[in-house]
């Protein structure tokens, strides 16, 4: 079999490409495999891992877990409406969601979790060290890695003890564009559903949105290209204090607005990216339904929705009828009555639905447990 041919299923593709990477050396590029999956198994090789050694699920000691929690609070709390409603999109499929933090620790898991199957246990520990270093070519790791979303299936993980996953993976990035975790989702013994990429991609998008949202600021920018609509989670967005000088940006906005400074360099002044002072800017947010142009010096146009940090949860979307947008909190606590609905009542079967405890769950709705 040549490595150009693929062989008949997927799975004997992979077995094919381990064999050609991992048994006998080889290090050309097999065009039906990831190149990133290659690139993580070299990594891996050269670290002087080799896939039939036991893998070790380690936990970082307490205090470094305590200093991790402490670091990652608020983008522990702005994913966890989007691991809610990761756990409810896939909650009949034998997946479930992992956050980690930038080191590829766990800080957060939700999802149906069968706590008395080790392979799923071990690696929803909270503090467990998922990284490409400790656990070799895995979602979490390449992610982290190649700062891409991935998908990976079964042989694709580099150590033959974690072919039994297949899992999603997606970065994510703060409002300084520097990379602060990753979002992941992964079976047990699962079927295929590359399809999860996407829905991963998706939350992990909205995640980045909460966070820069949650950024102190005196006016945010919605941004997207003329004939869209504003107000939805496709819209770049910048954060600006009372000066114009641009705090912060998501990843759609950086993609949209070339010069917006990165991780550790000086703020750029709003003005230095759009061919118009700042005080029309603020003048603006007082009119927020209706949106201006804003010129690019490339001389592109953007359109923009400008929103004072106050009037947020209170501004319409531009061009809809939409209702104003509800805070998380709002958000999770529909998805809950929504599951106690969908369960006839059954705290402990929306709960499991949920990946949240009983407890939690009576928490969450304001009651004490029955």
């Amino acid at each position: 079999m040549t490595t150009s041919t693929p062989p008949a299923n997927r799975l004997d593709a992979i077995a094919h490409a381990r064999s050609c990477v991992m048994r006998d050396g080889a290090v050309q590029t097999l065009p039906w495999l990831a190149p990133e999956v290659l690139r993580s198994w070299r990594r891996c090789l050269e670290q002087g891992q080799r896939p039939a050694q036991s893998v070790i699920f380690d936990t970082v000691p307490k205090p470094r877990l305590t200093r991790t929690l402490e670091a990652n609070h608020l983008l522990i709390q702005a994913a966890q409406p989007m691991l809610h409603n990761l756990a409810r999109a896939i909650v009949n499929t034998r997946y479930f969601a992992i956050l980690t933090n930038a080191d590829g620790v766990v800080v957060d898991a939700c999802g149906a979790i069968d706590h008395t199957d080790p392979r799923a246990h071990l690696i929803t520990q909270v503090g467990t060290d998922l990284s490409e270093r400790s656990m070799g070519t895995t979602a979490i790791g390449m992610a982290l890695s190649e700062l891409q979303p991935v998908w990976l299936h079964r042989g694709e993980h580099f150590f033959d003890q974690t072919s039994v996953y297949s899992c999603a993976g997606a970065p994510l990035f703060g409002p300084d564009g520097a990379c602060v975790g990753m979002l992941d989702v992964t079976g047990v013994d699962a079927q295929e559903r590359p399809e999860l990429k996407h829905l991963v991609m998706q939350s992990a998008s909205k995640i980045e949105n909460a966070l820069i949202t949650a950024l102190p600021h005196a006016l945010m920018l919605r941004l997207n290209w003329p004939g869209n609509a504003l107000g939805s989670d496709a819209d770049g967005m910048l954060c600006l204090d009372p000066e114009g000088w641009i705090t912060g940006a998501n990843p759609v906005a950086r993609q949209m607005v070339p010069g917006l400074a990165g991780p550790s360099q000086a703020p750029v002044h709003v003005s230095e990216v759009f061919g118009v002072p700042v005080e029309p800017l603020f003048d603006a947010a007082k009119r927020p339904a209706h949106p201006l142009e804003l010129p690019l010096w490339s001389g592109l146009r953007l359109q923009a929705q400008a929103i004072s940090q106050g009037d947020e949860a209170h501004t319409l979307q531009a061009g809809s009828s939409a209702a104003p947008a509800r805070a998380l909190r709002e958000v999770e606590a529909a998805m809950i009555r929504k599951a106690v609905d969908e369960a006839r009542g059954n705290v402990g079967q929306a709960a499991r639905a949920l990946g949240i405890s009983r407890a939690t769950l009576y928490r969450k709705l304001g009651q004490k447990p029955a």
